[in-house]
């Protein structure tokens, strides 16, 4: 009898999530469409857990839970055939999370996704932007600030767009992130250089149509079905973006006026485009097996690549996932792909 591969799922939750359990939606002030109860990240773990199970893994999961000593162990004594790599985050510092996966690649134990260096560039906006601009994939036009000192004429045109330079996950992105004039582009940077502490990236904002494109493989990447958020009942006074907010505050207006569709209503020739520009960064970001790349649309059908997000966020029937669903793959499928690509790399 063939024995199962280990699999271990790394994450790191220090803290109880617990922070929207128990939300009144009578006090909200608007009408939600989704739920306001969503899954803690231990549930998330639990359904990923399960579906490698049932997929013929020997699968489970371990919270590290801020304990370096915990991480040690893990890697040393009881070492898995595969780590699946769930670790955004160490001793509350994302900046941490390519530390994490240097230790496996020290240890030359295969895991799941992006490799160290990979992570590390993509937390560093302005690096990933002149990478890409270098290989002539086009990204908005931008500079970085870390003193809020910003000369009148700094060559870019309103409106812009206000980011914290070295974080993911929409950290930083608000409504007030777009700006049409100089005194609020002044009080955003200001605002991110002094609660984010660390330099400010101001892009210009580009109006049009934001799409997601999720790529799975590893040395022949395959783009699957693209998604769009459609922003038509994104109400007035809401800016078109994928804020902070709209992605994890269920208790906030933006969460329920931004819809996800896939896949989006897109000319073929723009699908291969599209297509074509998501898998050459993938590839020039050197990204393994998973990846989202977010891509605006202009209203002059100019395409810009936003964001290049290695490791994206599993969670069933989002994301990433939407899009494995509409590609034909269910949610215990797409997790076995990624996991093979890792054992094969395991093997050479």
């Amino acid at each position: 009898m063939t024995k199962k591969p280990h699999v271990i799922i790394l994450y790191n939750e220090p803290y109880p999530y617990d922070e929207y359990k128990d939300v009144d939606e009578k006090k909200l002030n608007f009408e939600p469409f989704f739920d306001t109860k969503v899954p803690t990240p231990e549930e998330d773990i639990e359904t990923i857990r399960q579906s490698l199970s049932e997929q013929g893994f020997r699968a489970e999961a371990v919270n590290l839970k801020d304990q370096f000593s915990t991480l040690h162990r893990i890697l040393t004594k009881n070492r898995p055939d595969v780590i699946f790599n769930l670790v955004e985050v160490f001793n509350d510092s994302p900046w941490d999370e390519f530390k994490v996966a240097g230790m496996y690649e020290l240890l030359r134990i295969p895991f799941t996704g992006a490799p160290a260096l990979t992570l590390g560039i993509c937390q560093r906006k302005m690096l990933t932007k002149q990478i890409l601009m270098a290989n002539g994939i086009p990204t908005p036009r931008f500079k970085k600030y870390s003193k809020n000192s910003i000369p009148k004429r700094h060559g870019l045109k309103y409106p812009l767009i206000v980011k914290p330079a070295r974080e993911d996950a929409s950290t930083g992105i608000e409504n007030e992130s777009v700006v049409t004039n100089r005194e609020d582009l002044l009080k955003r940077v200001e605002h991110i250089i002094e609660d984010y502490e660390q330099s400010a990236l101001v892009e210009e904002y580009i109006d049009g149509r934001e799409l997601n494109v999720s790529i799975l493989g590893d040395t022949d990447p395959v783009a699957l079905p693209i998604s769009e958020i459609d922003f038509s009942e994104v109400p007035s006074h809401l800016h078109k973006i994928v804020s902070y907010q709209s992605k994890w505050d269920p208790t906030h207006e933006a969460y329920h006026t931004a819809f996800p569709v896939c896949p989006a209503d897109l000319p073929k020739a723009t699908t291969k485009r599209v297509h074509q520009i998501a898998i050459r960064a993938f590839q020039v970001m050197r990204c393994r097996d998973y990846s989202r790349i977010d891509i605006r649309l202009s209203k002059a059908k100019k395409l810009y690549v936003l964001e290049v997000n290695p490791n994206p966020d599993l969670a069933a029937e989002v994301g990433f996932m939407r899009s494995a669903e509409e590609y034909g793959l269910s949610f215990g499928e797409a997790l076995k792909k990624i996991v093979e690509f890792a054992l094969a790399r395991g093997d050479g």
